[in-house]
């Protein structure tokens, strides 16, 4: 397992450019086209997929269908990526994919394809998982914009899913709303029907003209049709308008966010019933979003400390609405501890945060991934903006232990990074030998 691990990892050294669609599709073609046997829902967006795809995944589950997950990144364990009725794979499963990939990989190179990028390697072996599994239903996130992604070589999913969309990957996507929008949208398919976050007019008119040039059914999701109407420690309680009446659902979250990621789902679920064989009633919808967990989104990992993987605008304009909801409420300052990747627009992140809340501490972490920021410089960003004690530290470890040992009575949250709650969670399982354990 751990020789399987290190080869992915090592994978970027050999793997010098990304293959094309048509290329991916000869690769599963000498697979034998896997996915064209399976009911696929294919989900692009900026922020979100994730979360709609677990409230999905659960939803479906709770209808009494069997259902295989392709997600990313992983927090801890690559495993985390591919997801069997909700749990990571086994390492057989997981040991028995790579090597077949492994070797196909091997008989495309020697016929002149390209090698298999890291991400395009874990596309192929969930498929080779799913392919033995024989899921009812398959959940597909893209993993990079949505047009030129990998996974975009479905051909024929049962639905489409695109969540909301913001700035992220400018570099790859375009500097602008409309064309970051262009490219979540590109996995539109003839016909297939469309659920999609309506909340941003700029994407949505992008994704719309995409859709009628499709002739897909469109089924926009906004704000407007979801009502939080009471909060308790466990989350919130949700009514949504729905096509024939309204349904209420308890969403297991503190976030403001996860209301509309819930709706999106629930939508979903409510257009893939009825198709491909699938019954979901509204009350697997209601159980599903019930008893759904996705972590490392506003995830309370000890009384008063919460991991949230906000690590765009976007997601940190989200997450802040949040903190200033709990704030007001609770009536106690906040502790936060910060990590960030380089590549991201880190400046505008801080400047959302420190605008808007009331910061009584700030703890930035160095990340262990070359692409995070130097937390000098990232620190030095917040003493810009505020007059409250700021700390860089070499590692999370650190960072992670003054969090603990000085936070008293402060609400803490850890975000700005994937990374930095990966890195938070692992040290958490390491130290308790049980929390985030994956199964043998």
């Amino acid at each position: 397992m751990i020789q399987a691990e290190r080869y992915l990892e090592e994978i970027p050294m050999w793997a010098a450019k990304k293959n094309s669609l048509e290329a991916i599709r000869d690769f599963l073609g000498r697979m034998g086209h896997p996915d064209r046997e399976m009911k696929i829902v294919h989900v692009a967006g900026t922020n979100g997929k994730g979360s709609v795809c677990t409230f999905l995944a659960s939803i479906l589950r709770q209808a009494g269908y069997d259902t295989a997950v392709f997600i990313s990144p992983h927090l801890i364990n690559v495993r985390e990526r591919f997801l069997h009725n909700g749990s990571p794979v086994g390492e057989t499963d997981f040991l028995g994919a790579f090597e077949t990939v492994k070797g196909l990989s091997q008989a495309m190179a020697a016929d002149g394809y390209a090698w298999p990028t890291y991400f395009e390697f874990l596309f192929y072996m969930f498929l080779e998982m799913a392919r033995g599994w024989k899921p009812d239903a398959v959940i597909l996130e893209t993993g990079l914009g949505g047009l030129l992604d990998t996974t975009n070589v479905v051909e024929h999913p049962l639905i489409s899913v695109i969540t909301s969309v913001s700035m992220d990957h400018m570099q790859y996507l375009g500097s602008a709303i409309q064309e970051i929008a262009a490219s979540k949208a590109g996995i539109l398919k003839y016909k297939t029907p469309v659920v999609y976050d309506g909340n941003c007019a700029e994407s949505r008119q992008v994704i719309e003209n995409t859709g009628q040039r499709l002739c897909c059914a469109m089924y926009p999701v906004e704000d407007k049709d979801i009502q939080v109407v009471s909060r308790d420690g466990a989350g919130m309680d949700v009514v949504m308008n729905m096509e024939g009446g309204s349904l209420k659902i308890q969403v297991p979250s503190q976030a403001d966010y996860q209301a509309i990621n819930a709706g999106v789902a629930v939508r979903a679920a409510q257009v893939i019933n009825g198709m491909g064989g699938f019954r979901i009633s509204k009350k697997a919808m209601e159980e599903g979003i019930r008893t759904s967990f996705w972590p490392g989104r506003m995830e309370e990992v000890l009384p008063g400390v919460f991991l949230d993987g906000a690590h765009n605008t976007g997601g940190m304009e989200a997450l802040t609405r949040t903190i200033v909801r709990m704030q007001g409420i609770k009536g106690r300052p906040v502790f936060l501890m910060f990590g960030v990747a380089e590549d991201k627009e880190y400046h505008q992140m801080i400047e959302e945060l420190c605008s808007r809340v009331a910061v009584s501490r700030v703890i930035v972490a160095h990340m262990d991934t070359e692409r995070s920021a130097k937390a000098g410089v990232v620190a030095g960003e917040f003493e810009k903006r505020l007059s409250c004690p700021v700390k860089a530290f070499d590692t999370v470890a650190e960072a992670w232990d003054c969090l603990i040992q000085t936070k008293g009575e402060d609400l803490a949250f850890c975000a700005g990074s994937l990374y930095l709650v990966g890195e938070v969670k692992a040290l958490l399982e390491e130290r308790s030998g049980t929390h985030g354990r994956l199964a043998d």
